[in-house]
């Protein structure tokens, strides 16, 4: 692995900050915290913010917070949505590093230190990694390409949102496009308007747990979000947005198990 970690030095603000929005996750909540917890590098702090949850995920923020001094929790008072989640975590955040993560995934131990060597050895502002994909009939590994710019992510997105790292030294805070779906693949896009290139690590360091329902409606609504960022955010014409799409499902589909 090229590139040394660099640490904060000690009873200094933490090197990364740990976004985590939370609604309604209090069943899964506890194995997110507990895959940060497990980090084999311990700079970190974890952002939890309940988004108006009506279920005991209150409580268990609560838990978690008085149990280690690096767990914090947030409350938005009612719900906002995922986009204002992340963005209140940002605005509490004092690390030099954003990484996201959800209610309901979870991370790899050796996630945030090979990660962090990677993305300072490649001088990159912006990185991501592979990922498992977890499902009912097993897992998946999702690859990921060493390097992507700002025209290629827009024919496809190949940055899960649980293993992209930001580095506020770089790039200032970025906050999440205030959209309903697919504000993560904004918040790339508008990053890499500011930075050249995004440096990914093609080994799976975080668990994706794909949710039960509608398959088919979750894609579909999916493919609305990424329109909608087209039209609306990046403001592409009616056929360049449909190319871009087009590249889009091309790439994301053919890879799915």
């Amino acid at each position: 692995m090229s590139g040394e970690l660099l640490l904060g030095p000690e009873g200094s603000d933490p090197l990364v900050s740990v976004i985590v929005p939370v609604f309604n996750a209090a069943a899964v909540l506890e194995r997110a915290a507990a895959s940060v917890l497990a980090q084999d590098m311990p700079d970190w702090e974890l952002l939890l913010i309940d988004d108006g949850s009506v279920d005991a995920s209150a409580e268990v923020i609560e838990r978690l917070a008085a149990r280690d001094p690096r767990i914090r929790g947030l409350t938005q008072g009612r719900n906002s949505g995922a986009a204002a989640a992340r963005n209140a975590g940002l605005g509490a955040a004092r690390g030099r590093y954003i990484a996201f993560l959800d209610a309901d995934d979870a991370w790899l131990p050796q996630k945030l230190r090979l990660q962090l060597a990677y993305m300072q050895g490649q001088g990159a502002a912006l990185s991501y990694t592979g990922f498992w994909r977890m499902t009912g009939a097993g897992q998946f590994r999702v690859r990921v390409p060493t390097r992507v710019d700002r025209a290629e992510l827009l024919r496809h997105n190949v940055i899960g949102c649980l293993t992209a790292i930001y580095d506020r030294s770089a790039l200032g805070s970025v906050p999440m496009p205030d959209f309903t779906r697919s504000h993560d693949y904004a918040l790339w896009l508008d990053i890499l308007s500011r930075c050249d290139f995004a440096a990914g690590l093609d080994e799976p360091l975080a668990l994706y747990f794909r949710s039960k329902g509608s398959l088919t409606s979750s894609r579909l609504k999916s493919l609305a979000g990424t329109w909608e960022v087209y039209r609306v955010h990046q403001k592409l014409s009616r056929r360049a947005s449909a190319g871009n799409l087009a590249g889009h499902v091309f790439g994301r589909y053919r890879k799915r198990p």
